[in-house]
């Protein structure tokens, strides 16, 4: 059985549990021109959407990041999905999306070419994959976007409404529906009404799924999410170098 069968497994059995999902004790994270975020505590329980509410920025972003093994701290102990400071297990099951650092999209690409590559990139190396049709980009999506228009298949990723690119971006990262999915930031819409739709969508992943975004805006009662962790104070712009330090 190769690593990628034995995730799978793994992702397939997991069911969404109460309990702890992330718990942090005095992290702090420095950059290479100063100090990024810290020392924080936090608890963040497992299932649903949690939104990290704070200023926008790579203090913010690097939070998201080391909550899902994509970033090393440099001082506190992390635990996510029951590793305790162990970032590469946490990466090995855990998605991201919608962060630019990671997998920002070209102007130049179809969506017919983003679904492909993901395809192709799920499956064995030597299986040959086509190009997707109308149908592989709703194999792909259908489950995140839910009641909202699937994209048309040759249009640009560039073109293509806000709200449609960040699921799409959703859709791509999570094809493995791996335990954590975190997703970059859900106020980079400026449209009130598609914001809740994005709000909705991720709330129906996190049925299945432990779901962590961002907002500015501590959200208002009744929206669905099952916690919102208000971090304006501790979360500063921070150091936008953490973000470029080592390409």
């Amino acid at each position: 059985m190769t690593e990628q069968d034995v995730e799978e497994e793994y992702a397939a059995s997991w069911q969404p549990i109460e309990g702890t999902l992330a718990s942090a004790r005095g992290i702090e994270l420095r950059g290479p021109w100063g100090h990024v975020f810290g020392p924080l505590d936090l608890d963040i329980d497992a299932g649903g959407v949690t939104v990290i509410a704070g200023q926008a920025g790579a203090a913010r972003t690097a939070l998201l990041m080391a909550l899902c093994g994509r970033m090393r701290l440099s001082k506190g102990s992390l635990t996510v999905l029951g590793f305790r400071d162990k970032p590469t297990k946490v990466l090995a099951r855990s998605a991201i999306a919608c962060m630019n650092e990671l997998d920002e999209v070209s102007p130049s690409v179809t969506v017919r070419d983003l679904v492909t590559e993901q395809k192709r990139w799920d499956s064995p190396w030597y299986k040959l994959v086509p190009r997707v049709d109308e149908t592989g980009v709703s194999e792909m999506c259908e489950e995140v976007f839910g009641d909202v228009p699937l994209p048309a298949l040759n249009a640009f990723v560039d073109d293509l409404p806000e709200l449609q690119q960040l699921l799409l971006r959703i859709a791509v990262a999570n094809t493995r529906r791996l335990p954590l999915l975190v997703v970059g930031r859900i106020d980079k819409i400026a449209d009130d009404i598609e914001r809740t739709v994005l709000l909705e969508r991720l709330i129906a992943l996190g049925e299945r799924q432990s779901i962590i975004t961002a907002d500015v805006n501590a959200l208002p009662p009744g929206t669905g999410v099952r916690a919102v962790i208000d971090m304006h104070g501790l979360l500063g712009a921070g150091d936008i170098g953490v973000m470029t330090e080592g390409r």
